[in-house]
């Protein structure tokens, strides 16, 4: 071997041998492979000697890089490795069958809301369905006996897409396609998020939620429309509500009825939330239209059924005692997961 890589060689095993952790192996490398390295420099020198100890010298050198590099990265390994047990043996071992001792979080108060009214009315036979929230013109108005032009289409600013349909403007959308799957009779719930250009304030927002129910069969009448509204709103508020039932004109529904609730904001004295009336709007309903039943596929000779929009986002601040609809959405979760379950 050439006396230059021989000293070299010499050099590398003696620091080697001193060398313990990871930080100093990193070191050597640089120190001996590195663009500045001695090994790195002796290469270049090669130049200076006589072409046949140039070659011999040359050839010796690079086996010597060779064996460097394999004996810094074997070093190297098992420093990681050495490292890596230490650490796993500090870890505490965790019983993955125990809860997570971290907070959780919470349920929305809509979502809360919406499953208590869907077990109510799935205790009484009615089937939970889910409504597009991209609907077809024709879905959202004709279907529901609102023909073009027609001027009950004014009350509902309706964000329209460019490829000609909608964002929902309520869930009655869904009320031909759902008569059309099920038929006569039926008994079925279908809550959904609704979109309309509204002014912002304490109780209209632009995004909300309503939940829709429809029963159709022989001999259904408006007295079972109440008798389902009442049972509810005792359900909902675990005790008795004061309600009025008042004439309302929808195109999908004859007769059309409002059903108000006292505000349990104010407790019917006036506030913003409820326009200084003391009523809350919540409960828009009434026999389905013969029309509505006929674009369903449905005889209107043979059944009768009934429909309502339930408010639920004002259901919810109605519950919870929320003075302002804009809260719900607002993504403050200081002010939303007071409302629900850990």
């Amino acid at each position: 071997m050439s006396t230059t890589a021989e000293q070299l060689k010499k050099a590398f095993a003696e620091k080697m041998a001193q060398a313990k952790s990871l930080s100093e192996f990193n070191e050597l490398r640089v120190e001996f492979l590195g663009k500045k390295g001695v090994l790195t420099e002796a290469l270049k020198g090669l130049k200076n000697l006589p072409e046949e100890e140039r070659k011999e010298t040359g050839k010796q050198l690079n086996l010597l890089r060779a064996e460097m590099e394999n004996a810094i990265s074997e070093k190297i390994t098992a420093c990681e490795e050495a490292a890596r047990a230490e650490a796993l043996s500090k870890i505490v071992p965790v019983d993955l069958t125990m809860p997570a001792a971290e907070k959780l979080g919470s349920l929305h108060p809509v979502t809360i809301i919406q499953r208590e009214i869907e077990d109510i009315f799935r205790s009484m036979g009615f089937i939970i369905e889910d409504g597009n929230e991209v609907e077809t013109e024709y879905n959202n108005f004709e279907a529901v006996n609102i023909p073009k032009h027609h001027p009950a289409r004014d009350m509902q600013d309706t964000y329209y897409l460019d490829n000609g349909q909608l964002l929902k403007t309520h869930t009655s959308a869904a009320q031909n396609r759902i008569l059309r799957k099920y038929g006569a009779p039926c008994k079925v719930l279908f809550p959904g998020r609704c979109f309309r250009n509204e002014a912002l304030d304490a109780s209209h927002e632009n995004t909300f939620l309503q939940m829709e129910g429809m029963m159709v069969g022989e001999d259904v009448s408006i007295s079972n429309l109440v008798y389902f509204m009442k049972l509810l709103l005792t359900e909902v508020f675990k005790r008795e509500v004061k309600v009025r039932l008042r004439p309302g004109f929808f195109p999908f529904v004859e007769p059309g009825f409002e059903l108000d609730i006292s505000c349990l904001i104010c407790g019917g004295e006036g506030c913003p939330t409820c326009k200084n009336s003391g009523w809350v709007e919540l409960l828009p309903c009434g026999m389905i239209h013969p029309n509505v039943l006929t674009m369903g596929g449905v005889d209107p000779e043979k059944y009768t059924g009934f429909a309502f929009g339930l408010g639920l986002t004002r259901l919810v601040m109605m519950r919870y005692g929320i003075k302002d609809i804009r809260t719900l959405n607002s993504g403050n979760l200081k002010a939303l997961s007071q409302f629900g379950t850990k």
